[in-house]
């Protein structure tokens, strides 16, 4: 399953690279309208378990953690929104229409199988992390993006350690 979310996952960034070519802002943009629906996604699978009795003791902190994770990822788009990155309404179509798709896939894969789901989420990230430190080559002084990078590989740990806590008993 793993070579099957990377697979996906590099022929969609093909494809944003591809479209959003020397657009930098606006492919932020679409990236952070699209960020926050993993963690959406796996707070409302964790809920509706939850109502349904389906619950461990480490359901309560994955909940914590997915909201925080989620509030981070509404910050990022907030700044890309204050530098005009959902300008276009182009834009706006394609991230509104993608991050629809995008929740219900997460809800389904997260609610079948977490550890795939946060594989997916976890090479996002990377990607995210990798995207930013390419904008900040050419703009080294952008203390902003290096804050939202390091937010990126910080979500990386985190979505790692949540994977573990599924692993142990």
């Amino acid at each position: 399953m793993k070579k099957l979310n990377s697979l996906i996952l590099n022929g969609t960034v093909k494809f944003l690279d591809f479209i959003y070519s020397g657009r930098s802002l606006q492919r932020f943009w679409v990236l952070e309208v699209i960020a926050r629906s993993p963690y959406f996604a796996f707070l409302s699978v964790l809920h509706f378990k939850e109502s349904l009795g389906i619950k461990n003791e480490k359901t309560m902190i994955l909940m914590k953690e997915h909201f925080y994770q989620a509030i981070n990822e509404t910050e990022h788009l907030k700044e890309m929104e204050k530098r005009g990155g959902d300008r276009f309404w182009i834009d706006r179509f394609f991230a509104r229409h993608l991050v629809l798709v995008y929740y219900w896939i997460m809800v389904f894969y997260y609610f079948i199988s977490p550890a795939n789901a946060y594989d997916v989420n976890i090479k996002i990230e990377e990607h995210a992390f990798e995207t930013y430190s390419k904008y900040l080559i050419d703009n080294p002084n952008d203390q902003k993006i290096k804050e939202i990078a390091q937010d990126e590989l910080n979500h990386v740990q985190e979505l790692n350690e949540a994977l573990s806590m599924l692993t142990t008993v």
